[in-house]
Parts: C-alpha cells; structure tokens; sequence
C-alpha cells in the first residue's frame, strides 16, 4: 500500500520554526479543525487539532503569514512521530499549504 494523502482546513493555534542541524529550515503548528460533516445519515461535528510540519525552503513564501488565528488548508502526508518521553502521535507533514484569510 502507497497512498498517504491528507487534505485539511483550519486555524492556526500555534507556531514556531527552528533550523534542523543540518540546516533545514522547518515551521511546525498546530492545526484546529472544526467541520460539520454527515455521517450514516447524521449531522456529525469534528473537531481535531493535529501538528503540521512544513519543511524546507519552498514554504519561505508562506511561513512569515503563518501565526495564530490564520485560517488555511493544508495537504499532504501522515507519519507517526514519537516524542521524547516515547508518547506516539500522528504529523501532517505539508505538500502544499494555502492561505484563507
């Protein structure tokens, strides 16, 4: 199995960005998403806050815009990370991110 994709729209919570050891530049927030979806027939609210990671210099463009309260979509693919204290936790690492407001 290959397809890993994940397309969702939110509001930033959060955001910080460091420089990796080897010089990569990295954005990482907090995505809080809020939806009325239907499910079985039913109106159902979601409601999830997720990490994102945006990697790399093709998001400069972008990252400066990026603080809380900035609503955007963001896709790409998931991956399990593990935190220093061994806690697991699924990553929205971006593809593409667009601005909303």
């Amino acid at each position: 199995m290959t397809t890993n994709h994940l397309a969702l729209s939110g509001r930033v919570l959060r955001c910080r960005a460091f420089d990796s050891p080897a010089g990569i530049h990295h954005t990482v927030l907090q995505l809080e998403h809020k939806s009325l979806r239907v499910e079985a027939d039913m109106q159902r609210h979601v409601y999830c806050v997720i990490q994102v990671i945006l990697s790399g210099q093709r998001f400069d463009s972008v990252t400066d815009k990026l603080k809380a309260g900035v609503d955007i979509q963001v896709s790409g693919f998931i991956a399990l990370q593990q935190s220093r204290n061994g806690q697991n936790r699924l990553v929205l690492h971006a593809e593409n991110v667009e601005l909303k407001n």
